[in-house]
């Protein structure tokens, strides 16, 4: 039943507090924000809308002077988020304003938008990886996050539940505390709907770093906006594993699911991954697959290599400590980066604190490397202009930053980027 007024969506439910929202009992900020979550909800067919706990934005991010003047317009409203609410990347690196090559308008205009989301009440986390910061919601837990990989990583890894959210809805849910009860907040459609099986790979393949963003790459290629489910993971997968393959999955295809038997949370068995559905038809993951993903991903044709970019998703804590053994565990014995060629690690504040603390940064920057926070590389221009060839080992980075940057890429696991961003030219093993 409706609440007491009337003057809400058409055919949305709503509480006697939601429609004081909607009607302004909490201020014009929240009126704003209800107004934008109630019409979102009614073009969706949601029947109502159910509370969130928590939010993550990705709004903060500069696009264009719309998205500054929609923030700016909820600040002078007096809005304040009732839910905790983490921030996703900016367009800067606060820590490093010097880092950043865009012009003097697009820096003011993005600390701007980045100001206007902490004066909202949000944590000033600047990561695309919230779950490493702390903001880790529970099984079962309705949140509204933004960000693709942040998305995929909650339902999947998690298991709480939230919707694709975008620009502007995330903030308006964080300020409501509601979001529309349709898609991944219900059981009906966290149900598997394809299936990779990967049992028939070598187990050296199954334990190769550089499997699990190429599995991605794939099961966005093939699910779309499916939830696939992978049959014959390793039990003892990583989160960062996961990681790698829920961003993946984002970026090619439109997955904010996905389940594997055995290691997340709603896939103790394929029957409960499936939701007791049929078992749709299973593809058979072969080694040529990843070849051909790999190849697909990698557009560079030449040895050549002006940078490196690692930390998309954001650089955890676990793969610092790779890195840093890679390099060295004196910093004094760290063999440096080839001269010309960049190294950039994209993380949040927060693990780069805890990274410090444990002495893995220094071996980084002895080498020649450089640290970016707040920010990740192909979303802010930090690449030099005359950058062509730039190493990852991020499909996310791969599959993106060829149209936002026009570079090259060439995709390689951690241990290639750090050999060849120390000879000087690529070295795949």
């Amino acid at each position: 039943m409706n609440g007491h007024r009337t003057g809400g969506p058409r055919n949305v439910r709503l509480t006697a507090t939601e429609l004081g929202m909607l009607h302004g009992d909490e201020g014009p900020a929240v009126a704003l924000a209800m107004r934008i979550v109630t019409g979102l909800a009614d073009a969706m067919d949601a029947p109502d809308l159910l509370p969130v706990t928590s939010a993550h934005v990705d709004s903060c991010l500069y696009h264009g002077r719309a998205g500054l003047d929609f923030a700016q317009r909820l600040v002078q409203l007096g809005g304040q988020v009732r839910v905790p609410t983490t921030l996703n990347v900016g367009s800067l690196d606060l820590l490093h304003p010097e880092l950043s090559r865009a012009d003097a308008q697009v820096r003011t205009h993005a600390r701007s938008l980045m100001d206007a989301y902490t004066t909202l009440g949000a944590r000033p986390t600047w990561t695309c990886a919230p779950y490493q910061s702390g903001h880790r919601p529970g099984l079962g837990e309705h949140v509204a996050w933004a960000e693709s990989n942040a998305i995929v990583f909650a339902n999947s890894v998690l298991g709480a539940r939230t919707a694709r959210y975008g620009d502007f809805l995330d903030i308006c849910a964080a300020l409501t505390g509601r979001a529309p009860r349709v898609g991944l907040h219900c059981t009906a459609a966290r149900r598997g709907t394809a299936i990779l099986d990967v049992s028939d790979l070598p187990a050296t393949i199954l334990h190769a770093e550089l499997t699990y963003p190429l599995l991605g790459h794939l099961a966005g290629r093939h699910a779309g906006l499916e939830v696939p489910v992978f049959v014959g993971l390793p039990a003892d997968t990583s989160e960062d594993r996961l990681k790698a393959l829920g961003s993946a999955a984002a970026s090619s295809g439109g997955v904010g699911m996905f389940h594997a038997v055995g290691i997340t949370p709603e896939a103790p068995t394929l029957s409960a991954a499936l939701g007791g559905a049929d078992v749709p038809a299973r593809w058979r993951v072969r080694p040529e697959d990843l070849a051909d993903a790999r190849r697909e991903l990698t557009t560079a044709v030449c040895d050549r290599v002006d940078a490196v970019s690692l930390g998309t998703p954001h650089f955890s804590l676990p793969e610092f400590r790779n890195l840093a053994a890679l390099l060295a565990e004196d910093a004094a014995d760290v063999t440096r980066f080839a001269a010309g060629v960049e190294v950039y690690v994209s993380t949040s504040r927060a693990v780069l604190a805890q990274a410090e603390e444990e002495g893995l940064v220094a071996p980084l920057r002895a080498a020649g490397g450089t640290v970016v926070v707040d920010t990740c590389t192909y979303v802010t221009p930090i690449l030099r202009p005359q950058t062509r060839v730039v190493l990852t080992n991020s499909a996310k980075w791969a599959y993106y930053a060829p149209a936002n940057l026009g570079v090259q890429v060439v995709l390689a696991n951690l241990a290639e980027c750090v050999t060849s961003a120390q000879q000087g030219r690529v070295r795949l093993s």
